[in-house]
């Protein structure tokens, strides 16, 4: 199970207090995303500019690490707190040996996420996000892989040809493929519960346009778990991402699918 930037709901976003959370309330993995600061320091921070997650405005790379570092992050009702902006290196080696990470927004970047992974000594613990519907090949000509890193392909199921896109990273062994999906009828998913694919599936819960309706909110305001969670589990994902995660987390320990 996947919390989505982080315990959001009880710590600002992508925050380091999102990641002990995290990991204090069992979750198996953070999703956390990155930018790059002027002076090339990888920073956690979703968005292009700080607007809207901290009291501060302008965009990531026009700020040197020092100058992030004073900007405060806000919680998710908008108000601001005392947490400062991350790099990618400190939530790295906090989370060393307690918690998977999933890196997402690095794919301008990939070489300096890989850098700080291979500083920390994190590169077995973290799942790097490499693009949408990116073939294998082309990734590998734009830029330097580690054989050993896990590597997430964001597939959106209503390609025709995504079967093949999936099937040029066979000779990588470590990687996830994420596919999308906005209706729940496409005949690419039949694809997804045939036992004779070799790949490990990451599946989104979070709005319906990631999974056809089957979302974190149809589960807890509707009370609609087995309509939301219980579909798209039905499809066996290694993991499920979530902007709920303390009730999904419930919902898995009754199923018995989580220990």
């Amino acid at each position: 199970m996947a919390s989505h930037r982080g315990d959001w709901r009880n710590a600002p976003e992508n925050s380091m207090q999102a990641l002990s959370n995290s990991i204090e309330k069992g979750f198996d993995l953070m999703e956390l995303d990155v930018k790059m600061s002027r002076d090339s320091v990888m920073v956690v921070m979703h968005d292009n500019t700080i607007d809207r997650s901290t009291n501060g405005k302008g965009k990531v790379g026009d700020y040197t690490l020092e100058e992030l570092k004073k900007f405060r992050l806000k919680n998710g009702l908008g108000r601001v707190t005392g947490h400062q902006i991350p790099t990618l290196s400190e939530m790295m080696l906090a989370a060393k040996g307690r918690i998977l990470i999933n890196v997402d927004k690095g794919n301008d970047h990939l070489d300096l996420v890989f850098k700080v992974l291979g500083e920390t000594s994190t590169l077995d613990q973290a799942i790097v996000n490499v693009g949408d519907d990116m073939p294998y090949a082309a990734l590998r000509a734009k830029n330097n892989i580690p054989k050993d890193a896990y590597l997430m392909v964001v597939v959106n199921a209503k390609n025709k040809d995504m079967q093949a896109l999936i099937n040029s990273y066979a000779s990588n062994k470590k990687t996830v493929i994420q596919p999308i999906f906005d209706t729940d009828t496409l005949a690419n998913l039949k694809y997804f519960k045939e036992s004779k694919h070799n790949h490990l599936i990451w599946l989104n819960s979070l709005w319906p346009s990631l999974n056809g309706g089957h979302d974190d909110d149809r589960a807890v305001e509707k009370n609609e778990k087995e309509e939301s969670w219980g579909w798209l589990i039905a499809y066996k994902p290694v993991f499920l991402q979530t902007d709920r995660p303390a009730e999904l987390l419930i919902y898995l320990k009754k199923k018995g699918l989580h220990h």
